[in-house]
């Protein structure tokens, strides 16, 4: 079974730099797995909040995740730096997903690639609601 190729380096509009840790390295010597997971958490989170389309404290809509998923196809282990390539792959009405990539850092191809998709609710009802306006002009900025 062959697979499709991962996205290279341009196929990405921002990159988010991340240090690997000491307790990020399983026991085979390279980094477990749930970690890419909350790196792509650690960079969807951090562009949002710095473009102002995330206050954690008091925003409406928030965004909660419905989806995620990743592919490997390097290691990567402590100590490295990643950088971890960030665009919109989809907008609809109420949800966003992103694509996401890690490379390891000055390298053009990834080590893996995910996708992250967050549907957007209202605070308080917790049901969906539509993307406002200026989210969308700043969301497609990097699509």
């Amino acid at each position: 079974m062959s697979r499709e190729p991962l996205r290279p380096r341009d196929a990405y509009r921002h990159f988010t730099p991340i240090s690997t840790r000491w307790h990020d390295n399983d026991v085979y010597g390279h980094v477990n797995n749930v970690v890419y997971y909350s790196w792509f958490d650690t960079a969807v989170n951090s562009w949002l909040i710095e473009v102002g389309l995330l206050d954690i404290e008091n925003g409406n809509p928030i965004g909660l995740v419905v989806e995620t998923g990743c592919r490997y196809a390097a290691s990567v282990e402590f100590p490295q730096k990643v950088e971890v390539g960030l665009k919109v792959a989809r907008l609809g009405s109420s949800s966003v997903t992103y694509h996401l990539g890690i490379f390891v850092e000055g390298a053009e191809e990834p080590a893996a690639e995910g996708h992250f998709t967050h549907v957007y609710v209202d605070r308080d009802s917790r049901r969906p609601t539509p993307l406002p306006e200026a989210w969308r002009a700043v969301l497609e900025g990097i699509g």
